[in-house]
């Protein structure tokens, strides 16, 4: 742990001319007492702090105590910075872990490039979770995200509607949907996605071998036992050969795709005027919106009154319900004949709390 902060006080003092004490102590979340320690033990093992004194004063590095990363342009440095997602970072647990590279790139930068890291978060960041959503990390994915990175084999139980099953998985990746996170794993030989939120326990997947299993009832000599014992531990640790054709983007995207497709299970037939040719995209499922009418463009376009009837794939009556309404008098339901009468219905309602 103190060997830690005291390379990560250096490479502080690496990134900066100088800093104080009051500076490093907050960074480094301990007292000013405890870096003054610091400081000297650095000092008493070689490396160069010196400190200034006074009302302007800190700790500073001299004699050119540095390591520089060659090669590395203002865009590539930029990019760089760029690339992590602070809030999936720290829900994974790896806050830490990305700080620290951060600060050891930028210790190691050239002067010149040292802003990229400031210029890139005044220009760019990026908010994960969908709006009126309170985002919520769910209790296990610090413990999968662990397997993840060890391609390490875990028993898990998964809530599947009001049932609990138990799988063991072979934990490919994480992704990070709408703020809610889902596992790309292989079971069974076959690779399926869970969401994080529904798992109730992970632990490190464990398989007897031959060699180390016992009768029932018997009792192991001490040998046995701690032959046992490396075994068990040898399996509780079992990491699992990661398939080198795997590409989490694409499968996720296939995997997306077929999602999408598979919730939307009935068709609504509506006539839309021009402003609800432009509305229907927003609310509605928006990749089923536009395959929608630009099909009812290409075969038959609007009619003599610029109306465009569309046949819309919609995941329920129920839902297409909800989510067209908001069309109001811009889209009109033809057909099936049950919603158009709830539509009906909704709309002599409507007028006469206006009338």
């Amino acid at each position: 742990m103190r060997a830690a902060r005291l390379i990560k006080l250096v490479l502080l003092l690496q990134a900066r001319p100088s800093m104080t004490a009051a500076e490093l102590a907050r960074e480094l979340e301990v007292s000013e007492r405890t870096v003054a320690r610091d400081v000297l033990s650095l000092s008493e093992a070689g490396v160069p702090v010196y400190a200034d004194r006074g009302r302007a004063g800190g700790y500073r590095l001299i004699g050119g105590y540095r390591t520089r990363l060659t090669g590395l342009g203002r865009s590539e440095a930029e990019a760089l910075f760029l690339s992590g997602v602070p809030s999936a970072l720290r829900e994974m647990g790896l806050a830490d872990a990305a700080s620290a590279a951060r600060l050891k790139v930028s210790a190691a930068l050239l002067p010149e490039l040292r802003d990229a890291a400031t210029g890139v978060a005044q220009r760019f960041h990026l908010d994960a979770p969908a709006w009126y959503q309170e985002p919520e990390t769910p209790a296990l994915l610090p413990e999968i995200a662990d397997a993840v990175w060890d391609d390490r084999r875990i028993t898990a139980r998964y809530l599947r509607k009001d049932t609990e099953v138990e799988r063991e998985l072979e934990p490919y990746g994480l992704v990070l949907k709408a703020g809610v996170w889902y596992l790309a794993a292989r079971t069974e030989g076959d690779y399926r996605v869970y969401r994080v939120d529904r798992f109730t326990a992970v632990a490190a997947a464990e398989r007897a071998s031959a060699s180390g299993a016992q009768p029932t009832g018997a009792q192991p000599t001490g040998s046995e036992a701690a032959g046992s014992e490396a075994a068990g531990s040898e399996a509780a640790n079992e990491r699992f050969t990661r398939d080198a054709t795997f590409d989490l983007p694409a499968f996720w995207a296939e995997r997306a795709a077929q999602f999408a497709r598979s919730i939307l299970r009935e068709q609504v037939v509506l006539r839309l005027s021009a402003n609800g040719v432009r509305q229907l995209p927003y609310v509605t499922e928006r990749a089923a919106a536009r395959e929608a009418i630009a099909r009812a463009q290409s075969e038959d376009g609007p009619d003599e009154q610029g109306r465009l009837t569309v046949t819309l794939a919609v995941e329920s009556a129920d839902v297409a319900y909800a989510q067209l309404l908001a069309l109001g008098p811009e889209g009109e339901i033809l057909a099936p004949p049950e919603l158009r009468t709830r539509f009906t219905t909704a709309a002599h309602r409507t007028a006469a709390l206006y009338a």
